[in-house]
């Protein structure tokens, strides 16, 4: 049988347009992200247009996406880390 910690989600690292990685817990990230798209409510796909909250929006977008379109040449990538101690 497999390990649940296998599929857990806790930590992400995150690529952006000219930063440096950064490693973030899923609350940090989803933080980021509602920051992002409370920026761009006007500008947003469609499945996370039908979600009324922020919260929502933002949660809908780090469970099932692992990119966000900043524009022409930007970018907001994430992906799961399992990070030992």
């Amino acid at each position: 049988m497999p390990d649940s910690l296998m599929y857990s989600e806790d930590n992400f690292v995150v690529l952006e347009t000219n930063q440096p990685e950064q490693f973030l817990t899923a609350a940090e990230l989803l933080e980021k992200l509602k920051n992002i798209l409370a920026q761009r409510q006007d500008d947003l796909p469609r499945d996370l247009q039908k979600l009324s909250s922020l919260e929502a929006q933002a949660q809908h977008l780090l469970n099932t996406y692992y990119e966000f379109d900043l524009g022409l040449g930007q970018y907001l990538q994430w992906y799961a880390v399992r990070l030992e101690k």
